[in-house]
């Protein structure tokens, strides 16, 4: 006789169950929360189990669990879902309970943990658990160490999570199509010790990009390389939130990248330390100060830094292309080109044309044009002082003075104390000018999910 214990140490396909999941079976599944929010949540306190201090997933949310007998139980639900991408455009991916990137799950390490994956896909699909050490009948190559599961079936996956750090989550199954379509996310393993490693404020993202023809919804999967929209947890700025944080915090973000390129990150204001990567805690003598840190395919990055100085500090990647949306694709060069003469003939026929783009590409980001249904202007967001003229791969970190503990409200925009903000030269005999501020009502200026963004079609900046 096979016993249940035994069943889970098998390996290869049979550590994975295949067994139809009845009505009845399915009442014994724990709760498959969903989530249609795009806001970031607050952090989940662990309601059991060993304590840990929670994560912040930005733009997303945390996966509750139930406890079993000393096991920790998840239930992800593979299936198309709706994501917005930023206010004024939504896409029709593939996730996992209701969003892409689909919920992070975060156990503690020495925790048993099982997880049930329900495929409601029209294709097989299966669960690869990137950079955790378990058997190898758990690691969801499909093909390899199990079958795909089927649309409309469920199988279970159980290990212990041997050691802390920062992992990922994603299909080894069709991966061109059902990770193109947003199928991954996060994985935190806390320490054992509360105490290690801890931090203030403790965020995470995962880096995806998309291609999604200006009008359509849908991404096209067998792009390579030549994405439109470079995201933050499947967000382009400005819809996604900022990181916000008090004075003299003790901060980490931690950062999967899941795109088809690596990626600069770089942190304004403030240096940091890589402190994690894929293969765990970088001890504090291999450490070293950094403002930017490449992340390559595949990995994963943690970084730390002491919020010491108050502001709204950007926080992107550095390839400027990644901070930019769609709309942006073969767009000629104009700057230097004289289109007075053809503008004149253009406008006979299309009486509302501008020439743009011959002093360069600034102008586009403030100039207000209609665009097609469902997409992005290619440069947008806008700041206390304009446009800001960033897209994709971008946000803040809001470092305010006494704000709570658990405090993640959107604190409205940064003011300046006088003389510390840029300004006008008028001469060698002027006066220090007070610093400008924001208008009063700037921080209303933010959406209820706290992006900075207001989307209305047939006035939104294009290019």
């Amino acid at each position: 006789m096979v016993t249940r214990r035994d069943f889970f140490r098998g390996a290869g396909a049979a550590a994975v169950s295949t067994a139809l999941v009845s009505r009845a079976g399915a009442a014994t599944l724990p709760e498959a929360a969903s989530m249609a929010s795009p806001a970031t949540q607050p952090p989940l306190a662990p309601p059991n189990g060993r304590p840990y201090n929670p994560v912040v997933t930005l733009n997303g949310w945390t996966l509750p669990w139930r406890m079993k007998a000393g096991v920790k139980e998840f239930h992800l639900v593979a299936e198309p879902v709706v994501r917005e991408i930023a206010p004024g455009m939504k896409a029709q991916l593939w996730g996992y309970n209701g969003q892409s990137p689909g919920p992070t799950i975060e156990v503690v390490e020495g925790d048993r943990v099982r997880i049930f994956v329900t495929n409601k896909l029209p294709e097989h699909t299966s669960m690869h658990w990137h950079g955790q050490r378990l058997p190898n009948g758990m690691d969801g190559v499909t093909g390899l160490t199990q079958p795909g599961i089927p649309p409309g079936k469920t199988y279970v996956y159980e290990f212990v999570a041997r050691r802390a750090g920062t992992f990922m989550y994603h299909p080894h199954a069709d991966e061109m199509m059902q990770m193109a379509m947003g199928m991954m996310g996060l994985w935190i393993t806390h320490p054992k010790d509360p105490r290690f490693m801890a931090v203030d404020r403790d965020f995470c993202l995962l880096l995806n990009a998309y291609d999604i023809e200006p009008g359509s919804a849908t991404p096209r999967v067998n792009t390579m390389l030549d994405f439109n929209l470079w995201t933050f947890n499947s967000r382009a700025f400005p819809g996604v939130d900022p990181m916000v944080v008090a004075q003299g915090d003790r901060v980490r973000i931690r950062v999967g990248n899941l795109t088809m390129t690596n990626h600069p990150i770089h942190m304004h204001g403030h240096e940091f330390a890589v402190t994690g990567t894929d293969g765990g805690w970088v001890p504090p003598a291999a450490r070293w100060p950094e403002v930017t840190t490449d992340i390559a395919v595949g990995q994963m990055r943690a970084i730390e830094f002491d919020a010491t100085d108050p502001g709204d500090w950007a926080f992107h990647c550095h390839k400027s292309h990644h901070t930019m949306n769609a709309m942006g694709h073969d767009v000629p060069t104009m700057t230097g080109v004289d289109q007075s003469a053809v503008l004149a003939k253009i406008n006979r026929l299309v009486p509302d044309y501008m020439a743009m783009g011959d002093k360069g590409m600034a102008d586009m980001a403030a100039m207000p044009m209609p665009l097609p249904d469902n997409t992005l202007p290619m440069m947008t967001g806008t700041g206390p002082f304009g446009a800001i003229g960033m897209g994709g791969m971008f946000t803040t970190v809001k470092v305010r003075k006494g704000l709570a503990r658990h405090d993640y409200r959107d604190p409205g925009w940064y003011r300046h104390p006088a003389g510390t903000l840029a300004y006008e030269y008028a001469g060698e005999d002027s006066a220090l000018p007070a610093a400008p501020q924001p208008p009063a009502g700037a921080a209303a200026a933010t959406t209820p999910d706290g992006a900075m963004f207001k989307a209305t079609k047939g006035g939104q900046h294009h290019h």
